[in-house]
């Protein structure tokens, strides 16, 4: 199947109120263009660098997502290019991005990490400490927090699956308290369905539109 033809199958699928977010991760400008042809404008990146070097070349109206963990030294490369950061998983990265935005003059759009898979290589904050964090949102005035993130266990128990979903989208209406604060970004190419029908808002699908890497 074409890129093209696997974007107009995923839209034909998701919900109007579901945002798709292709996983451009590794793949050439020429995919990324063939897909931006089919529409689509929202591409997340796992690396500074590979996010600046696209951005550069590539259409000025693509919203680009930062999905991977981001070490703040590197949070300078993101902020210019980023429409929203989904990894934010420590209050010092959440500082020093609230100080690269603030520099460069702009507001950004955050996720927090919450680490709800039972692999413990996994990134993310836990439910209190996510709490916790975004109870202190007011402090970083250059950061605006818009929902929470979370990765399943890669498995093909999707009782499972369903379960650490349904605790982030949980968790998600414990924040919605907080103005703006409304998204979930959950779901991949293997268990996004799942994501859907536990209430994400954000798919972030790579394989199932530009094959394996």
């Amino acid at each position: 199947m074409s890129i093209t033809s696997a974007i107009l199958q995923i839209r034909h699928e998701l919900p109007p109120t579901v945002k798709l977010v292709a996983v451009s991760k590794f793949k050439p400008v020429e995919a990324i263009l063939e897909a931006y042809g089919a529409g689509q404008r929202d591409f997340g990146e796992n690396r500074p660098q590979e996010m600046a070097a696209k951005a550069a070349v590539l259409p000025a109206d693509i919203n680009w997502h930062m999905i991977g963990h981001l070490q703040t030294n590197k949070v300078k490369m993101v902020v210019p290019f980023a429409s929203m950061i989904h990894s934010v998983d420590s209050e010092k990265l959440l500082a020093e991005i609230d100080k690269c935005a603030r520099a460069a003059g702009k507001t950004m759009d955050i996720l927090l990490e919450i680490h709800i898979a039972r692999e413990t290589t996994k990134q993310g904050l836990s439910p209190e400490e996510a709490v916790q964090l975004a109870g202190r949102i007011g402090e970083f005035p250059n950061v605006r927090l818009r929902g929470v993130m979370g990765m399943a266990t890669f498995t093909d128990d999707a009782d499972e699956v369903r379960s650490e979903f349904r605790s982030l989208k949980a968790l998600s209406e414990k924040l919605a308290c907080i103005p703006g604060c409304d998204q979930v970004s959950m779901g991949m190419s293997e268990d996004w369905r799942i994501a859907v029908e536990e209430g994400t808002t954000i798919v972030r699908i790579g394989t199932s539109i530009f094959g394996k890497r």
